[in-house]
């Protein structure tokens, strides 16, 4: 068996085209589970459909955004699933082609001690020359098996890992105790850390590919690396003693290469600022204890995780349900 869990919040019209593309696959989703953040975007979505008649092995469950958390949301997504296999997405991953499940699926049933295989990424259509740049050197068009070993390679690369679109071994998954449930970001790559640590392998599949990129301006991409450093501030388990810096250094003379050869050497400046507000964003994110609340509030791109993680608020098991097979909504 092999089911979907996809988080969503506030989505679009192309929530009905990533789910008839999954509907579409050579080999289907037996159940497709939807974390769903605010009942009340989707329920406006969906009204006056018939989206829970078309699509009977969908199951909804919806959360406020003060519940909602990168490892604890997609864990509850996980409990809900019997599945041998158990592919995590984001809303705005969709598959490139009807063999995406297929391809994800193959590393693992060719090789057990697989414990995560995540899909290629290829740029969307309004991606800028710079993101394509980004998707291309993270995202290359070669498989690659990572394991323990690798760690004295390519250093933090060897967790690399991201579940906009990844599968996972679901009896490993549990093993390992699943997602860390408190993160503000990364909870992806520690687990892919936990994985390899143990033993296990993580596989890129590059033959698995789903269309997701983002144009971030400099505030979002400083926001979005302040939670990154936060988070690898929170595990010095995984990202302690394993650098990162040389990564990123070839990242950025890779790219102003690109922008020089492709007739695009007038990004350069853009990229630098966008490099410099990735690299404070991550500085301040490292040095967030440091802080004062109010001042995290203003840095972070997920101010309802920190407020939650210092009210400490419990988020019940059992969270409501919504339009799926076991709901009466549609």
């Amino acid at each position: 068996m092999i089911d979907v869990v996809i988080l969503t919040y506030r989505p679009g019209k192309y929530f009905f085209k990533q789910i008839e593309l999954l509907e579409g696959q050579s080999v289907r989703p037996d159940n497709i589970i939807i974390m769903n953040t605010e009942e009340k975007y989707l329920n406006n979505l969906l009204y006056g459909t018939s989206f829970g008649e078309k699509f009977s092995n969908v199951n909804i469950t919806n959360l406020s955004q003060r519940e909602f958390n990168h490892g604890r949301t997609r864990n509850i997504g996980a409990s809900k699933s019997e599945a041998d296999y158990l592919i995590f997405m984001t809303q705005d991953a969709m598959p490139n082609d009807n063999k995406l499940i297929e391809n994800l699926i193959r590393p693992h049933r060719e090789d057990s001690s697989v414990a995560v295989s995540y899909a290629r990424q290829l740029p969307n259509k309004d991606a800028g020359p710079i993101e394509k740049y980004n998707r291309q050197y993270n995202y290359p068009d070669k498989d690659r098996v990572k394991t323990v070993d690798d760690i004295k390679i390519l250093g933090i690369k060897t967790f690399f890992c991201s579940d906009v679109c990844a599968c996972y071994n679901k009896s490993i998954f549990d093993s390992l105790g699943g997602f860390a449930d408190d993160v503000v970001f990364n909870e992806d790559m520690i687990f892919a850390c936990n994985a390899v640590k143990a033993g296990y392998k993580i596989y890129y599949a590059s033959s698995a590919c789903v269309i997701h990129s983002h144009n971030y301006n400099m505030v979002q991409q400083f926001k979005r690396n302040f939670d990154l450093g936060a988070s690898q501030a929170d595990h010095p388990e995984v990202f302690g003693n394993v650098s990162s810096e040389s990564e990123g250094k070839k990242l950025v003379f890779g790219c102003i290469n690109y922008l020089v050869k492709t007739g695009n050497a007038f990004l350069i400046p853009k990229f630098i600022f966008h490099c410099a507000a990735r690299l404070f964003g991550f500085k301040f994110g490292k040095g967030y204890k440091k802080l004062s609340k109010r001042m995290i509030l203003k840095l972070t791109s997920n101010k309802n995780y920190w407020i939650r993680h210092w009210d400490m608020v419990e988020v019940p098991d059992n969270l409501s349900a919504g339009y799926g097979k076991n709901s009466e909504g549609l």
